[in-house]
């Protein structure tokens, strides 16, 4: 049995459709929904703290924006500044008030969006531009060091051009300040004290990697009419991982490079009396030629101790006179004993090897040895020798858990062998 095509059901379904549309179209001739409609002026609905035109806007006092007239609330503000850096703030529950939540910055032009609504729902809108005043008082931040190749162990300085003391106004540098390493690590500043930061990763850089330092605190308010001002970007590369690993109770100096021995030298250490400080230091710079004299070190001129001496190849360690060196007139004292006064000392062609080899920032490590540990700060870059721990407790942004030390005030640049 055959069958017959079902027109009339096609028909019915194409009617349908028509009457579904004549439908919408009936709609569509009714009042508009009000979220639908253009925008109207809102100027006479909302009125703001802040001036149009030339006058400045103090940014010490916070922006606030009203509703006008009961049958008129706020819905929405959107605040940002030239750069589109976005103004936090808050509205109230009955969209009578906005109030900025975050400081405004100094000497930056903002535009502000009100979106509004009557009390029929219809949406209004205003816009407002101003200028805020220029700060009175600029924190100057210089990046250290100067920008260059260095080593994995070289941390990043910071310089603040005014003491900072208060917790929330350092959480608001740091935030200020950015590092970004390619590849990325992870790190952290610390406060050595009220004017000055450092910043190391948990481990040392990777070998190859580039270091920008950076600021963004222009214009951010830091504390009462104190205002970040202008710094210069820092850009750092870093070669391969240099580490050399003085062993005082072997009298060797085992040299790494990316992890592999490329050198064991003999070597003297700090005498008793006199012990090289056991840690991590970091290269500071080498000079070829240094005059180094008992006296620099508190050796009475004439005594047993007293030396003054021409010292070729000195690579220096601490800003109190610790170098390794040259040192010819101990070269049978060289991987046998420990006859310094504090500095490593070994020939003079493994000493020119050496400071051929490393450069600022390269890692000296001493180990077994009968003096006191490097200090962190104060006398050369001894800030591995926190843990990662105790260096992120250094940080406004992180608990404090740091174990008291603090810059140590010796004298400085007083050469010792």
């Amino acid at each position: 049995m055959t069958h017959k095509p079902r027109i009339r059901s096609v028909v019915s379904c194409t009617l349908l459709v028509v009457a579904i549309g004549a439908t919408a179209l009936a709609c569509g001739d009714s009042d508009p929904h009000p979220l639908a409609a253009q925008p109207y002026d809102a100027a006479g609905q909302v009125s703001f703290n802040a001036p149009e035109g030339s006058a400045k806007v103090d940014p010490d006092k916070p922006l606030e924006v009203t509703a006008e007239g009961e049958d008129s609330r706020i819905t929405d503000v959107t605040a940002t500044d030239q750069a589109g850096h976005h103004l936090a703030g808050e509205l109230s529950a009955d969209g009578v008030r906005w109030r900025s939540t975050a400081p405004l910055s100094a000497g930056v032009r903002y535009t502000v969006e009100v979106a509004t609504e009557d009390e029929d729902g219809a949406p209004g809108a205003k816009t407002l531009t101003f200028q805020t005043s220029p700060a009175k008082r600029h924190l100057a931040v210089e990046f250290g060091p100067q920008a260059g190749k260095y080593g994995v162990g070289q941390p990043i300085t910071a310089k603040l051009g005014s003491p900072v003391r208060d917790r929330a106004a350092r959480a608001v540098i740091e935030r200020g300040l950015k590092v970004h390493s390619q590849p990325a690590v992870e790190g952290a500043w610390h406060w050595v004290d009220d004017k000055t930061m450092h910043y190391r990763p948990k481990e040392y850089w990777p070998a190859g990697a580039t270091v920008r330092a950076s600021s963004n605190l222009q214009g951010v308010k830091v504390a009462n009419s104190l205002y970040g001002g202008a710094s210069k970007t820092l850009k750092l590369t870093i070669g391969d991982r240099i580490e050399a690993i003085t062993d005082a109770g072997t009298h060797h100096m085992t040299v790494l490079r990316n992890g592999e021995v490329i050198n064991t030298i003999p070597v003297t250490t700090g005498k008793p009396g006199f012990s090289t400080r056991n840690g991590i230091k970091v290269v500071l710079g080498k000079e070829y030629f240094v005059r180094m004299r008992g006296t620099s070190i508190g050796i009475p001129e004439g005594s047993a101790d007293s030396y003054d001496l021409p010292v070729y190849y000195a690579t220096r360690v601490t800003w109190s006179g610790e170098y390794v060196h040259a040192a010819p007139w101990s070269v049978g004292s060289q991987g046998y004993a420990n006859v310094s006064h504090g500095c490593t000392g070994m020939s003079t062609g493994n000493a020119a090897w050496f400071f051929e080899t490393v450069r600022e920032g390269d890692i000296v490590k001493v180990v077994n040895s009968g003096g006191d540990t490097m200090d962190p700060f104060g006398n050369g870059f001894g800030d591995w020798n926190l843990s990662w721990d105790k260096w992120r407790g250094g940080s406004a942004l992180v608990a404090e858990t740091r174990d008291g030390s603090r810059p140590d005030d010796a004298a400085r640049l007083r050469p010792q062998i």
